[in-house]
């Protein structure tokens, strides 16, 4: 397969450079070939999307919402083929992305449902014989830039909000997630979107992605990325006074008191920590344990580890798959040094030989380093787990909290008190009890606090905020 650009309405290959795309699980496998653009692809993404803005968002939201409907139905029936291609070019277990496809075709559906529910309110005006109201309105052409480690549900769930407010998208994937952009675009063409509503420009963030920050006209950006990256694109943003939304990193931190079910809590744990390789930005990547249960808990841990099977991603019975690319393997690789270096290696998963030509990294949990080591400050986007001991409830948030990350945090116990309290102390954006630190359902808003984001929201009506501006009009009427 080759991706290409899909630029109002027409599919064009671009020219600017080629990147061989090899299958993660088996590394002598070829995938596919990205072709790269330049910034003159940019551009014309741009004069389509504004060619196509006056008579998109001319259209009733019903209109609107009847061709989400149409690319749900579509995408629910490419859903097999667009999770194969996923899974051979990241790495994703396919039970992950059969489940991470269907909850783009749930978003799509999600907000085709806007197109038909009230967007402002009537405001009492203080004359007579005034109607003051506010109402929503689009935006303009928003870039919509994307990582790979969810190369389906996160574009979705900046597009589908994004189109139903009546904007026009440039998206922008990741290059390890370009393939499935191209595959996932054309369900947008299949189900046939006007000419130049969606347009897909693939390439390299240094040269596109920065053409799309500083030369097009843009009216909102949203982002999800690193924090490195998403603080680039913020200030780009914030200089020429357009509207920005940034998702970022994560340290997140799962809290077992000593009252927890570990039966319940140990399987949440590892889900948080181990599915998709813990290359998620909500997954559990501290572990903070009261002291009175930690040797119980380090072995029921131990256990869990033990009976992880990693395997390649089309392995139907894989919990774990490759990290996606030879860089992200490198990444990963060097923290597992420092903690075989520096910590103490409490459980580790088994290696198998059939999985030795892949970007294969055994679960691996750490203890006996503080708070503030690498291990626990630094986000490592893979399959490396720390652990830490506090003395009790008080400890437990000190600990939880001391991060420049405030994304997602959970607490495991059966004491409502606690529960509440943590729930309130926590400072994440996103706080669970009893349920992992990962997988936020779909209508409720996803973001974080500190360097996790830029403190707006995406999904559910957040989103529907973030892509729109409200207008407030007021009208006299004279009686007769």
């Amino acid at each position: 397969m080759e991706s290409r650009n899909w630029i109002g309405g027409d599919w064009v290959a671009p020219s600017a450079g080629e990147i061989v795309v090899k299958n993660p699980s088996n590394v002598g496998e070829q995938v596919g070939v990205l072709r790269l653009s330049d910034s003159s692809s940019v551009m014309e993404a741009e004069q389509a999307a504004r060619r196509a803005f006056a008579s998109w968002s001319a259209l009733t939201g019903a209109a609107r919402g009847e061709a989400l409907y149409k690319i749900a139905a579509k995408l629910e029936e490419r859903l097999g083929e667009i999770a194969t291609l996923a899974s051979m070019e990241m790495g994703k277990p396919i039970t992950e992305m059969r489940g991470e496809v269907m909850r783009g075709v749930n978003l799509l559906r999600y907000y085709a449902a806007e197109g038909v529910r009230a967007n402002g309110s009537v405001i009492p005006s203080n004359e007579a014989d005034v109607l003051q109201y506010t109402k929503r309105v689009p935006l303009g052409v928003v870039g919509i830039i994307t990582p790979w480690n969810f190369p389906v549900a996160i574009p979705i769930w900046k597009i589908a909000p994004a189109l139903i407010c009546g904007n026009t998208v440039i998206w922008k994937p990741a290059e390890f997630g370009s393939l499935t952009a191209s595959r996932l675009t054309e369900v947008f063409a299949e189900a046939q979107l006007p000419a130049g509503v969606l347009n897909l420009v693939i390439g390299k963030g240094s040269r596109i992605g920065d053409a799309l920050l500083n030369q097009t006209e843009l009216n909102g950006v949203s982002f999800t990325g690193s924090t490195a990256t998403g603080l680039h694109v913020a200030g780009c943003c914030a200089k020429r006074n357009i509207k920005y939304q940034t998702e970022m990193g994560g340290k997140n931190a799962a809290v077992v008191l000593k009252d927890a079910n570990l039966e319940k809590a140990v399987p949440m744990i590892m889900s948080g920590a181990f599915r998709s390789a813990g290359q998620k930005c909500t997954a559990t990547s501290r572990v903070i344990v009261e002291r009175a249960i930690y040797e119980p808990f380090i072995h029921a841990l131990r256990k869990a580890v033990s009976a992880v099977k990693l395997a390649p991603a089309l392995d139907p019975s894989a919990y774990l798959g490759p990290v996606a690319s030879a860089g992200q393997y490198e990444t990963v690789m060097s923290y597992v040094r420092l903690a075989r270096e520096q910590a103490d290696i409490v459980a580790e998963g088994e290696g198998f030989a059939e999985v030795n030509d892949g970007y294969f990294i055994r679960p691996l949990v750490a203890a006996g380093v503080d708070a503030d080591h690498p291990l626990l400050q630094e986000e490592i986007f893979g399959p490396l787990v720390s652990v830490l001991q506090a003395e009790d409830f008080e400890e437990s948030i000190e600990l939880c909290n001391k991060t420049v990350f405030g994304l997602s945090a959970s607490l495991f116990t059966q004491d409502l008190s606690n529960a509440h309290r943590f729930l309130q102390e926590a400072q994440a954006g996103m706080v669970r009890v009893n349920q992992e630190t990962a997988g936020v359902e779909y209508q409720a808003p996803f973001g974080g606090m500190k360097l996790s984001s830029s403190h707006t929201r995406e999904q559910g009506q957040s989103a529907l905020d973030f892509y729109s501006e409200v207008k407030t009009c007021a009208i006299s009427f004279a009686r007769s």
